[in-house]
């Protein structure tokens, strides 16, 4: 794990429509706890922590597949209050399954000198799964924190961690390891002292 550098953390679409809504996840309510701990421990080490949430208009394409959901305004586009962000957290507004797509996340990222990424949220065999795709072609080191992920099942699940790892080269972590890894960075990414 030495190109762990500079690393970011992705929430993404902890909302009331996927963690308690018409589409949420049989383990939504599961992740919750152990993305409030990456969070938490993420504002400590001082790596950024950026929310991607769905925030649609009535005209999006995918709502031809899922049906109305996340729009805008409605209280299902909310993050969850367990998760609220807090005022040095970032968030961005998606229309579509990518947290990369007309978000302005990559420039985001790259302002911010991040390198590595650790994905988190709902669900892990679309959004997540997209999300990682566009990562990998920009060219970020891509970890999945596997129990911060959820999916409609487990088969679903299971399949994008696999594809994600076999495709993209995501390394699947558990959220101790995230935890960790977060800690080793303040030390990696801190500038030596002038002699």
């Amino acid at each position: 794990m030495v190109k762990f550098l500079k690393p970011a953390l992705l929430v993404i679409d902890m909302l009331h429509e996927f963690v308690r809504g018409r589409l949420k996840s049989p383990r939504a309510e599961d992740i919750v706890f152990n993305i409030r701990a990456l969070i938490n421990h993420a504002h400590s080490c001082g790596v950024p922590v950026i929310h991607l949430v769905d925030n649609h208009l009535p005209i999006d394409h995918e709502l031809k597949i899922w049906g109305p959901h996340a729009i805008k305004g409605s209280p299902e586009a909310k993050i969850i209050d367990e998760l609220m962000p807090v005022e040095s957290d970032l968030v961005l507004f998606k229309r579509s399954y990518s947290g990369f797509r007309d978000t302005g996340l990559d420039i985001l990222l790259r302002d911010l000198g991040v390198k590595t990424l650790l994905l988190t949220g709902i669900h892990t065999h679309i959004c997540v799964l997209h999300t990682a795709w566009d990562a990998f072609y920009y060219g970020y080191d891509i970890y999945v924190v596997k129990d911060a992920v959820a999916a409609f099942s487990e088969e679903d699940h299971k399949y994008a961690l696999n594809y994600m790892e076999k495709t993209y080269g995501a390394k699947l972590i558990t959220t101790q390891e995230a935890v960790e890894l977060m800690k080793a960075s303040i030390v990696k990414n801190t500038p030596p002292h002038a002699s």
